[in-house]
């Protein structure tokens, strides 16, 4: 999600100092392991390794960066083994964050909670995924939200006057643009997670809140129509206002067609505001209007950095990720990865005229709705991905796919 570009498996290293990944670096080399970074992202975490090592005289910090896939899939392999990093960076939430807890690769930092006083430099919103599974799991490093981009000048063109603010204004304004022969929005189907953000959204649209929580922890059926009503409405959106051929490009690929031009919308997150104006977009012509769900929640989701249970160097990775979650380095790269920094001292950045449009969104919502392959199991995640590429290839039924998910999730129990 933060601009995965490199090809799966491959490994990039923002500041190699010598010795072998997975934490078997010398004494005083620290091994973290995060997404692809680019851009003004790369520049600050050179800028937040940089700053420690000349706060630690002899240390050196090692940043090996992989793709989104590659990089949950190297963690689930050193998962139980003492080859893994330090640090890695990871998503909070039960689906992701929590499978690596269960699997035992995070350490519980009760303890480094209490000697640098973290409860109190991160609000109570943003320490709720790392206390949810009994002491303290990571530190919290961006808490982002997702909403629509759009290209003010394709609106235009197409008619569109406002920024929609219900579903049926949302459908009527793609139909508009995709009328002027514009594409309304882009999506990369290779990566399953970038399609589900819309279907994640329709759930949350047709169910409302209550019943979306109910149905992503198993308490209520998914065999139910406001589902049905969810897959009917992501297959008329695959049809008919999708970039033509998305299952077949990655999200790096169709974030193109909205930089250029040729798509009206994208639905990206804070960390998107950097990336558009590193791709040369004049950000006075984007707008961003949360997703008209009509419930009073925003989408988004926590990313935290983690210390490895197995690592023996736990001090110093404690120490390091006190060093960049400080007041003083936080100031130095807010809004690169999100607007509002985690650190509740910092203030919201204002460098870039995107950056300003979050807080309102920010302050309106009552609470957040995740991700859904934040909320679910590994293999339920699998299976409603599944599902939403078998509703959008015409092999399923919408009517079918609630059941069909509810099968999966009663054959588990």
């Amino acid at each position: 999600m933060l601009a995965a570009v490199a090809a799966a498996g491959v490994v990039a290293t923002l500041a190699a100092c010598g010795g072998s990944s997975g934490g078997a670096g010398g004494d005083d080399e620290l091994t973290v392991w995060m997404l692809t970074l680019e851009g003004s992202q790369k520049t600050a975490m050179d800028t937040l390794v940089s700053d420690f090592e000349a706060a630690h005289e002899g240390v050196t910090v090692k940043v090996e960066t992989r793709s989104t896939d590659a990089h949950k899939d190297a963690l689930r392999q050193v998962a139980g083994t003492d080859s893994g990093p330090d640090v890695y960076w990871y998503w909070e939430g039960p689906g992701l964050g929590g499978e690596l807890v269960e699997a035992g690769l995070s350490k519980d930092l009760t303890a480094e909670y209490e000697k640098y006083g973290w409860g109190d430099r991160f609000g109570e919103a943003t320490l709720s995924n790392i206390t949810r599974y009994g002491g303290y799991h990571g530190v919290p490093f961006t808490q982002q939200a997702e909403a629509i981009y759009y290209n003010k000048e394709l609106f235009a063109k197409a008619g569109v006057t406002a920024e929609p603010t219900t579903y049926a204004e949302l459908e009527a304004a793609a139909a508009k643009i995709k009328a002027a022969g514009i594409t309304p929005i882009e999506f990369g189907g290779t990566v399953n997670w970038h399609v589900m953000r819309l279907l994640d959204s329709l759930l949350e649209t047709n169910c409302g809140s209550e019943t979306f929580d109910q149905l992503v922890t198993a308490k209520t059926s998914w065999d139910t129509d406001c589902v049905g009503r969810s897959f009917d409405q992501l297959k008329t959106w695959g049809g008919e206002y999708l970039n033509e051929g998305f299952q077949g490009v990655s999200n790096d690929e169709s974030s193109q067609l909205f930089y250029t031009g040729e798509a009206a919308m994208a639905y990206e997150g804070t960390w998107f505001d950097s990336q558009v104006v590193d791709n040369g977009m004049d950000p006075a012509n984007v707008g961003i209007f949360k997703f008209p769900t009509g419930t009073d929640r925003l989408y988004g989701f926590g990313e935290g950095f983690y210390i490895n249970a197995a690592t023996k160097k736990a001090d110093q990775a404690a120490e390091f990720l006190d060093f960049i979650t400080s007041t003083e380095e936080q100031k130095k790269v807010v809004g690169v990865w999100s607007p509002i920094s985690v650190n509740t001292a910092v203030t919201p950045a204002t460098d870039n005229p995107l950056h300003e449009l979050w807080p309102p969104l920010y302050d309106a919502a009552k609470g957040f709705y995740l991700n859904n392959d934040q909320n679910l199991t590994l293999a339920q995640t699998t299976e409603y991905w599944r599902i939403m590429n078998s509703v959008l290839t015409g092999e399923t039924a919408p009517a079918d796919a609630g059941a069909q998910m509810q099968k999966f999730i009663e054959s588990e129990s």
